[in-house]
């Protein structure tokens, strides 16, 4: 396991925690721009809930690599909906934010494969 791996898979992991406490409590700008984008409020801590798990699966898969991986796969998933669902708003502008946060989940796949 390289440095690197470890250090954007920390990266990742507290990125998407701090993108969770944001849906699960509810911030205030967080819940105008996805209520805009058609996401029922409601659905927050759930999604929210979905990134939280991916952030403590990517450091469990520090220590058991399979999890690591999935976790990893979900949130590439999860992101990728985002694009989807920001897009499908037509909230051009805002289709870099998911794809920034989910750029070092892929870096961290692509470490991990490479290790």
């Amino acid at each position: 396991m390289s440095t690197a791996y470890v250090v954007v898979t920390v990266i990742a992991a507290a990125m998407a925690a701090v993108s969770a406490g944001t849906f699960i409590f509810h911030a205030p700008a967080i819940v105008r721009s996805v209520t805009a984008y058609g996401v029922p409020e409601a659905w927050l801590p759930w999604l929210g809930a979905a990134k939280a798990a991916g952030a403590v699966g990517l450091l469990v898969g520090l220590a058991v690599p399979a999890i690591g991986v999935l976790a990893g796969v979900g949130l590439v998933l999860y992101f990728a909906g985002a694009v989807v669902t920001v897009v499908r708003a037509r909230s051009y502008a805002h289709v870099p934010m998911p794809l920034l946060y989910a750029a070092p989940v892929i870096a961290s796949l692509v470490l991990r494969a490479n290790a």
